[in-house]
Formats: C-alpha cells, structure tokens, sequence
C-alpha cells in the first residue's frame, strides 16, 4: 500500500518543471541517502528500525531548508517518492526490508501530505467511473431500445390487418347505403330476357344508350323465340347506336336461340347455365341472378373494379379475381346491392379521372383521398346525375329514385343536359 502510495505521488511529482527539481539537489540528495539507508537496513529489523529513526531526524532538516521555496517542497517530495519505490520493488520479499521503506518514507508522505490526501480519492473514482460507465451504458441500451420502438408508433406505415381492412370495406358498403338508398341496376328491363338482353348490349357503350335502343328492339322481337327468327341485318340496325352492332348482334341472336331450344324460351337462374349462352360472362350472368331472381351475385363492372382497387380491398385486375377477393370481405346477402352502391358511387362522385374527394361521403375510409379535388365548392361542380341535379341512365327509373330527385333519361333523339361522360 505504501509503495502504491509513493508512486502515486512519484507520478504527480514527475510533473514539476525541471527548474524547482534543480533548485532541491541538496534536499534530494539527502532523501536519496535516507533511501539506502532503508535499503541497508535489510539485514536486521531490530537495527533496521533504529537507522530509520536515525535517518528520520536525518531526512527531516533538508525539507526545513527546502520551506524556502514552494515548489521544492513538491520536488522533494517526488524524488524519494521513486527511490522509495525502487527500494521497495528490489526486495519485495522481505519484510524488514518493507517496515524500514515504509518508516523512512514517513517523513516525505507528511511533506507530500497535500498531494497524497488529493490523489487518495482515486481509488473510489474508479468504482465510481464503473457506475458512471454503467449509468451510461444503461441509458445508451434505453436509448436503443427507445429507437427500435419508434417504428411501431408508425402504425399508418405498416399493412392494413385482414380484420381493419374488412371492418373498413364493410363500414364504406354502410356509408354507401346511406348516400344512395335507391341503388337500383341502370338498364330498364321488364323480365329476364330484357335484362338479359340488355346487359350483353352494355358491353362498351353506356346504359343509358342501352335504354335508349332497347325499346324499338323489344317492340319488335318481345320474345327469345322472336328475336332467334329475326332479320340479322334488321337487328344490327336496331341497335346500331351501341356499337359493335354485328357481333352484338350475333351475340343476342344466339343466346335467343340458344333459350328457345335448351331452355324452353326461359332464362335460367342458374350461373353454370347461363354461362353458356353466347355473351354471357360471369359479370352479366351475375346481373341476372341478382337483379332478375334475387340470386346474390357480385357485378365487376368498370366502375367496381376502379373503386375496388383505389379502395385497396384489392390489387387484382382480372374481374374473375376482383370478384372473388371483395366476395370475401362481405356476407354473401349483402353482393347484389353492394354491386349497385359501388357502381353509382363510381358514376356519380368517385370518378376515374376528376375524383370529387371534396364531395365524397366516405372520404375519411377512402386511402385514396386527395386524388381528385378536393375543394369542397370546386368538387360540386363535378358531381353527375342527381347529385348535380342532371338526369339518370333509365328511362323508367323506380320511384324510389324519383323521390330521391332522380331525373329520368330523355329517349333517344331528344336534347337533354350532359349528365354523364362514363
């Protein structure tokens, strides 16, 4: 301990400018004798510790001259300081050797007593830099810990769950219910076969050209048995304003016969039937079974489609697979009305190009809000049929739709406003 002490002190002394070491020579010269003095005092402890007395009163007078000068004092006290630990380092093992180190450096510890007792606390300092070291090192684990937390705050960042994403789609067909309480399919029919019919002329073209060519045509040939006997060319001039009048036509001549000879002249209710008939899709066999048998089916049309990606209920393109992913987040009751809601949605506010975000009911659910205007004065201006006060698809809508503010299409030929564009 008392050899740790002195080079502690050995250490500190080392520092003195080399000038205050010159000044103490005779000071050093005279610890430096009471250091051999111990180290001569190996052979016996008694006799030892008598030379080490003598030497104390020995070692005392030079540090009495040495009061003279402030940094002598430290000089002196320095350079016994090594000689004591080098004495005590040449032999260790013995032990009178280290009981005259220790009392002949006695007199040198009380002159470096200032230095000593300042350099004391250094031992403690290193239990407590450990715990400073540990303060710090929990923090920095904390710290760490804090930030590999942080990502989970951006919740709006990771996946939509299959449970929120059903809770919302379910939410919107409510939202939906609400804004449009006379959904209704778009083509006016009377039975079966006029829907049937009608919907396969549908295919790109609007409903309302539909409605507005179908009359003349059922006139004419009221019956699939009628209209399988009819004129090719008269019929691709009766609905010529719909476009791809020869292949539609070839279309409803060949579902008309197909009825009359397969099926007795009825429209089946089925969806493996009807899928066989020229024309006819799962999309328009869908139309039927809802709209004509109240048989729930999914209707994946242009509009249901767009909405049911921008939505994010699904990412598929191919109506088969949209049609299968958005069946799965709704009951089976809810497919035919949910169809109609999404489509007039689709045609009046959440349009493909100008969205009307800013009109939009069911914004707040809606991840695609912001793509269209969102001004809510500027997003009225883009809102079609009844809401911006112009007239539907159908001719003869249902009167829920008439309550509503509904304005019935004008037949074909006649001036009205433009109302739609999809």
């Amino acid at each position: 301990m008392t050899a740790g002490r002195n080079s502690a002190v050995g250490e500190q002394a080392s520092a003195t400018p080399g000038k205050a070491a010159k000044g103490v020579k005779g000071a050093g010269g005279a610890a430096v004798s009471a250091g051999k003095g111990a180290g001569g005092a190996g052979g016996a402890a008694g006799s030892g510790g008598k030379r080490a007395a003598a030497k104390k009163t020995g070692a005392a007078k030079p540090v009495k001259k040495a009061v003279a000068a402030g940094p002598a004092k430290k000089a002196a006290a320095a350079k016994p300081a090594k000689s004591a630990t080098k004495a005590a380092a040449v032999k260790p093992a013995k032990s009178a050797t280290k009981a005259a180190a220790a009392k002949s450096v006695r007199p040198v510890t009380k002159a470096a007593a200032g230095p000593a007792k300042k350099a004391a606390p250094a031992k403690p300092a290193k239990s407590g830099t450990r715990a400073a070291a540990s303060t710090s090192a929990e923090r920095v684990e904390k710290s760490a810990a804090a930030k590999s937390a942080k990502p989970a705050k951006k919740s709006a960042a990771e996946p939509e769950s299959r449970t929120a994403l059903v809770r919302r789609a379910r939410r919107i067909n409510r939202e939906l219910a609400e804004v449009y309480p006379y959904a209704h399919p778009e083509l006016d029919f009377e039975n079966p076969f006029q829907l049937l019919v009608a919907t396969v002329l549908s295919a790109q073209t609007t409903d309302l050209r539909v409605n507005q060519t179908t009359p003349a045509l059922f006139a004419k040939y009221p019956t699939p048995e009628d209209l399988a006997a009819a004129n090719p060319e008269d019929v691709e001039e009766l609905i010529r304003p719909t476009g791809f009048f020869r292949a539609k036509t070839k279309s409803i001549m060949g579902l008309a016969s197909a009825l009359r000879d397969e099926f007795g002249g009825e429209v089946p209710g089925r969806l493996e039937d009807l899928v066989k008939l020229p024309g006819v899709g799962r999309k328009t066999a869908f139309v039927v079974m809802g709209n004509a048998f109240g048989r729930p089916g999914i209707t994946v049309d242009t509009h249901f489609g767009r909405l049911a990606r921008r939505w994010k209920w699904t990412q598929e393109t191919d109506p088969d697979k949209v049609e299968k992913a958005v069946g799965e987040l709704f009951p089976k009751s809810d497919w035919t009305m949910l169809s109609h809601r999404v489509i007039f949605h689709g045609r009046r506010i959440c349009h493909a190009r100008k969205p009307a975000c800013g009109a939009c009911p069911i914004a707040p659910l809606c991840p695609a809000y912001g793509e269209g205007e969102t001004d809510p004065e500027k997003a009225k201006k883009l809102l079609k049929y009844e809401k911006g006060g112009f007239p539907g698809q159908r001719l003869k809508p249902p009167q829920s739709y008439l309550d509503a503010g509904g304005i019935p299409a004008p037949p074909l030929g006649a001036t009205a406003p433009p109302a739609t564009g999809e």
